[in-house]
């Protein structure tokens, strides 16, 4: 199992499933990753957090924590 916190920068991957549970995994649904949707890694900050992708056209900053529950592949 690879999540999206452990992609390195440059990668493109799929989303392959969501964990979480509750709020925490619908304000990631709301932020355009859902399964099957392609994200690509532009950077990551100096000590890790947050991450910078490239979802559905527009770019976006995740933190860490939630990066380490987007299972891809």
């Amino acid at each position: 199992m690879k999540t999206l916190r452990q992609a390195n920068i440059g990668d493109t991957v799929t989303v392959t499933k969501l964990h979480g549970e509750g709020a925490v995994k619908r304000r990631i649904m709301d932020m355009g990753i859902t399964k099957g949707v392609q994200v690509y890694v532009r950077k990551v900050a100096p000590l890790g957090d947050p991450v910078e992708v490239t979802v559905r056209g527009y770019e976006l900053s995740i933190r860490k924590a939630d990066a380490g529950m987007i299972e891809v592949e």
